[in-house]
């Protein structure tokens, strides 16, 4: 099976529609690890689908989180950006350049383990802020003052 038809079947299990652009999205978010902004993902999209337009995008990352297919990862009240990556992970904020890391959790089933009474838990999220080992091995010095920011 070739790489289009298994991504029109993931989408397929997640009752969703495959269309070209959903198509190009999903694609676009399993291949990454760097959690892109809806801004990002149309830079990089566009260059391919020429008539491809911001409304587009953001209907088609709607469709996706609410089918379950990708995430929306919101650590900033003022930023949403989104991973493809569907296994159960953490993530990790560098407030010095801004990359978003993914974390592997040692212990997958703690998240098994946690029940609150009456309630169903739909999502989880774990985030982590700091500063990347490439930001202190740089010798970065400001990353102070992002902290006190904060």
């Amino acid at each position: 099976m070739d790489k289009i038809n298994e991504i029109k079947e993931e989408l397929l299990k997640y009752k969703i529609k495959p269309s070209l652009i959903r198509i190009k999205v999903y694609e676009y978010l399993k291949r990454t690890r760097e959690h892109p902004d809806a801004e990002k993902i149309y830079r990089v999209l566009a260059r391919e689908i020429p008539t491809l337009s911001m409304t587009s995008i953001y209907n088609t990352l709607k469709v996706l989180t609410k089918n379950g297919a990708i995430k929306e990862i919101m650590i900033e009240e003022d930023e949403i950006r989104y991973d493809g990556y569907n296994e159960r992970h953490a993530h990790f904020k560098c407030v010095n350049c801004g990359k978003l890391y993914d974390l592997k959790l040692k212990c997958k089933s703690c998240f098994d383990a946690i029940e609150i009474k009456k309630a169903k838990i739909f999502d989880e999220h774990i985030y982590f802020v700091g500063i990347c080992d490439k930001c202190i091995k740089k010798g970065e010095k400001n990353y102070e003052e992002n902290i006190k920011t904060r």
